[in-house]
C-alpha cells in the first residue's frame, strides 16, 4: 500500500512525472481498438459459421451467444485478479497479448482450407471435425479471456493516473472521451469491416480485426515506463465471502434489539461513519456482532480472524448487493432481447437492402442504427429534453435513474412486437413468392420494416442501459465502484447464457414428431415471428416484475439524499 501512495506523489510533484493526462489516449486507445477488433468479427460471424463451418443456424447462433456470455463476463474475473493478485497494467498487458492471439488464429481458421469443413470453390460443407472446432474455439476463448482482461482495468487505469482533486474537469472529460470513442468504435466495427468482409471476403475482413488489435497492445506498451501502476489491494468479493461465513459461525448468536445503540457489540473501523447495522437482513448483522473481545480482537482493535467477524461497512456491502439482485435480474432478462441479433442478420439478407440503385447496406450492419439510435436519444436528453422541461418547469428537472431503467424496459417490449410483425410479413412474402425451399432468396420487402427495433433497442439501450450503471454505482457502496461498473456486464453475460437456454428449449420442443422448427436453419418454413411473440411475452412480463421489485426496493439513495436537503 505504501508504494502504491508513493507511486502517486509524482502526479502532485514534477520531480518524477508518472502518469498525468498525456498517458490517456494511450489508455483509451487500447480500449477503443480493442473493441473494434472484437465487435469487427461479431456482426458476420452467424454467416461465417453458417457458410464456413456448415454448421445449423440454432447451432451457430448457439456458438455465438454462448461466446458474447463468456466476452461480458470475462471482465468479471478480470477486475477480480486486478484487484486482488496482479494489478491492473498486468492485467491490461496479460489481456492484450491474449487478445492477439486469439484473433490470429481466428484469422487462421479463414486462411489455411484445412481448419474448416467447407470447400469456398465447391460450396460443399463436411462436418466439422474435433479439431477443426477445437482450433475455432480456442480462438474464441483467447479472445474473451483478452477482452475481459482489457475493458476490466481500462476505465480505473486510467484515473489511477490522475489526482482525482486536481484533476477532476480532466476525469469527467476521460469518462466521456472513452464512452464516445468506444461508441465509434463499435460503429466502425459493425459498419465498415462488416462490410469489408461481406465485399472482400473473409481473408482480409479478418485480417484487419488482427491489425486493429495489435495497434491496441501496442499502444498500451508504448507509454508503459510513464504510467502509474497501483498495487492490488483486497477484493470486495472475498470481503462478501468472509461476511457469509461469519454470520454462519456467529448464526447461534443473539442479536440485540435494533433499538440499542452500539455500546462496542458491533465491530466497525475506527474511520467508519456507521455505528450500526441496518435492520434489513437482519441475520447478516452477526457477521459484525463481537462474541469476545478477547478471542476476536487483538489490544489495539483488530481483528484476529477476518473469517471469524467483519466490519459493519463489509456487512452494509455485502447488503446492498443482495438488495439490488432483484432489479439486476430485469436488467438481465432485457439482454435477452438484444441478443437477438445473429436472426435478424439472417432476416436482414433475405430483404431488400438497397438504399440507392447502386448501394447495399450489408446485412450485418444494421445494428449500426442501433449504435446511432443510443447516441441520437442521449444527445436528444441531455441536450434537448432536460434543458426544455426544466425550462417550462422553471427548475431543474430529470428522470429519476429507475424511471430510466422502466422506460428502457417498456422500449424492448415495444421493439420485440415490432420484430414479430415484421417477421411474420417477411416469411407470408417469402413463401407468397415460392422462397419456401429457398431461404436465401431476397423478397420484395424494404430491410427498413427492421429499423424500428434497431431505434427502440438504441432507445432501451440509452434509458436502461445507463440507468443500470447509475443504479449500480449509486446504490452501492463507493468502495465497490469498480464492481458495480461490472454489474451490467455481468447481467447481459447471464442473459446471453439463458438466450441460449430458451432457444435451445424452444428448437427442441417444436421441432418434435417430424415438424419444422421455429428457429429452423431455414428461416422461410420456420416461424420465427412466433419465437419473437414468445419473446415480447417474456419482456412484458420482465416490465411487470420490475415495477413490482422497484416499488419493492424503495427510494434510491440520491432520492433519499434529495428528500432530506427539501426537508431541511
Amino acid at each position: 500500500m505504501e508504494s502504491a501512495v508513493k507511486e502517486k506523489e509524482p502526479l502532485i510533484s514534477n520531480a518524477n512525472p508518472k502518469g498525468g493526462f498525456r498517458t490517456l489516449p494511450f489508455i483509451i486507445a487500447t480500449q477503443a481498438f480493442e473493441k473494434m477488433a472484437t465487435f469487427g468479427i461479431l456482426p458476420n460471424m452467424i454467416l461465417y459459421l453458417t457458410r464456413h463451418y456448415g454448421m445449423e443456424a440454432a447451432t451457430a447462433t448457439n456458438v455465438i451467444l454462448r461466446w458474447s456470455a463468456a466476452t461480458n463476463f470475462t471482465p468479471i474475473i478480470g477486475a477480480f485478479l486486478a484487484d486482488s493478485y496482479f494489478g491492473r497494467y498486468a492485467t491490461i498487458a496479460f489481456g492484450s497479448v491474449l487478445g492477439l492471439l486469439g484473433m490470429l488464429l481466428f484469422w487462421l481458421t479463414a486462411m489455411i482450407p484445412n481448419l474448416s469443413p467447407c470447400d469456398q470453390f465447391t460450396m460443399s460443407c463436411n462436418s466439422p471435425t474435433t479439431s477443426q472446432l477445437a482450433f475455432l474455439y480456442s480462438s474464441l476463448c483467447l479472445i474473451a479471456i483478452g477482452a475481459g482482461g482489457v475493458r476490466a482495468s481500462s476505465l480505473p487505469f486510467g484515473i489511477d493516473q490522475l489526482d482525482k482533486e486536481k484533476d477532476a474537469g480532466i476525469i469527467e472529460g476521460y469518462f466521456n472521451w472513452t464512452y464516445a470513442l468506444a461508441t465509434a468504435a463499435v460503429l466502425i466495427g459493425t459498419t465498415i469491416l462488416a462490410y469489408i468482409q461481406e465485399n472482400f471476403g473473409w481473408i482480409v475482413g479478418f485480417g484487419l480485426p488482427v491489425v486493429f488489435m495489435f495497434i491496441s497492445m501496442v499502444s498500451f506498451f508504448l507509454a508503459s515506463s510513464l504510467y502509474v501502476k497501483v498495487e492490488p489491494k483486497g477484493n470486495v468479493i472475498s470481503e462478501c465471502a468472509r461476511v457469509v461465513v461469519a454470520s454462519y459461525r456467529n448464526r447461534n448468536l443473539e442479536l440485540p434489539s435494533s433499538n440499542v445503540l452500539n455500546d462496542g457489540m458491533y465491530y466497525c473501523d475506527k474511520d467508519s461513519e456507521m455505528l450500526m447495522p441496518s435492520d434489513k437482513f437482519r441475520f447478516l448483522n452477526k457477521a459484525c456482532l463481537i462474541k469476545h473481545q478477547e478471542q476476536d480482537l487483538t489490544q489495539d482493535r483488530r481483528l484476529k480472524n477476518q473469517w471469524s467477524l467483519s466490519t459493519i461497512d463489509q456487512v452494509e456491502a455485502f447488503k446492498a448487493i443482495i438488495k439490488i439482485i432483484p432489479i439486476w435480474t430485469t436488467g438481465m432478462i432485457m439482454s435477452i432481447n438484444l441478443s437477438q441479433g445473429t436472426f435478424n442478420i439472417l432476416e436482414a439478407s433475405t430483404m431488400n437492402r438497397h438504399i440507392t440503385s447502386n448501394f447495399e447496406i450489408p446485412a450485418a450492419s444494421m445494428s449500426t442504427f442501433m449504435v446511432l439510435s443510443v447516441v441520437i436519444w442521449i444527445v436528444l436528453y441531455d441536450c434537448v429534453i432536460i434543458p426544455s422541461t426544466s425550462k417550462l418547469r422553471r427548475s431543474p428537472t430529470r428522470l429519476r435513474v429507475k424511471q430510466k431503467m422502466g422506460i428502457g424496459l417498456l422500449a424492448i417490449c415495444l421493439s420485440t412486437a415490432s420484430l414479430a410483425i415484421a417477421e411474420g410479413k417477411r416469411r407470408k412474402l417469402a413463401i407468397d413468392e415460392g422462397f419456401q425451399e429457398f431461404p436465401e432468396g431476397v423478397v420484395n420487402m424494404s430491410v427498413m420494416w427492421l429499423l424500428p427495433r434497431q431505434i427502440l433497442d438504441g432507445f432501451a439501450e440509452a434509458f436502461n442501459g445507463i440507468g443500470q450503471n447509475e443504479f449500480y454505482i449509486c446504490e452501492l457502496p463507493q468502495s465497490m465502484a469498480s464492481i458495480a461498473s461490472s454489474f451490467s456486464a455481468l447481467g447481459m453475460s447471464c442473459g446471453n447464457i439463458l438466450a441460449s437456454f430458451i432457444l435451445s428449449v424452444v428448437d427442441n420442443v417444436t421441432k418434435g414428431e417430424g415438424k419444422e422448427s421455429w428457429v429452423s436453419s431455414n428461416i422461410n418454413k420456420g416461424h420465427l415471428d412466433y419465437y419473437y411473440w414468445l419473446l415480447f411475452v417474456l419482456m412484458l412480463a420482465n416490465f411487470f416484475g420490475f415495477v413490482y421489485f422497484s416499488k419493492v426496493y424503495g427510494p434510491c439513495k440520491r432520492e433519499e439524499n434529495e428528500g432530506q436537503e427539501e426537508g431541511n
